[in-house]
């Protein structure tokens, strides 16, 4: 089994997985560094300064290395 860290839905298969990361609700912030996505609120403790929460990355501020999902996701198109 395959959790999304995000709203802890299971998948089968880890290519479900990943799918499913790309429209999650939950998932409202994206590395730039890591790549990874995760929730805002575990993304600070003040709600001023934020980091990304995985331990094995130095990415660190709102619009410097994390930015809101929807804003990467109309940048690419």
């Amino acid at each position: 089994m395959h959790t999304c860290r995000n709203c802890n839905q299971s998948f089968q298969t880890e290519l479900a997985l990943e799918l499913h990361r790309d429209t999650c609700e939950e998932g409202q912030l994206f590395c730039q560094v890591c790549g990874d996505r995760f929730r805002e609120r575990i993304a600070t403790q003040d709600g001023w300064h934020y980091e990304c929460p995985n331990d094995d990355c130095d990415g660190a501020g709102l619009q410097e290395d994390l930015f809101n999902v929807e804003d990467v996701r109309t940048a690419t198109h």
